[in-house]
């Protein structure tokens, strides 16, 4: 069992920076693809951003340039950080981590708001 815990939603101005952390538990490895994806409201879930266990990284087109993910195997997390905010950015972000075996697991969710 993996569980995944996000942190560092809010309220932010446009143009503001928000960092987002997942970390995880359980049986992990460094080979997991990880990922942020967003929902907002009235609308499906979109993949934001991912990291594959290489490193190779792959961003929605709506956030390249704006929007980082990295990654800290040794402290099993991985953060967003996400530079010149707005207001269509706002949504419930969620992290995602794929294991080696193909199961998918998802955090709780972390509200993040660009008021404009």
């Amino acid at each position: 069992q993996v569980q995944l815990v996000e942190s560092g939603g809010g309220l932010v101005q446009a143009g503001g920076s928000l960092r987002l952390s997942c970390v995880a538990s359980g049986i992990i490895s460094n080979v997991d693809t990880v990922a942020w994806s967003r929902q907002a409201p009235g609308k499906q879930r979109e993949l934001v951003a991912a990291m594959s266990g290489n490193g190779r990284t792959n961003y929605a087109e709506a956030v390249k340039g704006r929007f980082t993910i990295s990654r800290d195997n040794a402290k099993n997390m991985v953060t967003l950080q996400m530079n010149s905010l707005k207001p269509e950015d706002t949504a419930v972000y969620y992290c995602n981590r794929r294991l080696r075996s193909g199961d998918d697991y998802w955090g709780q969710g972390t509200q993040v708001t660009v008021s404009s």
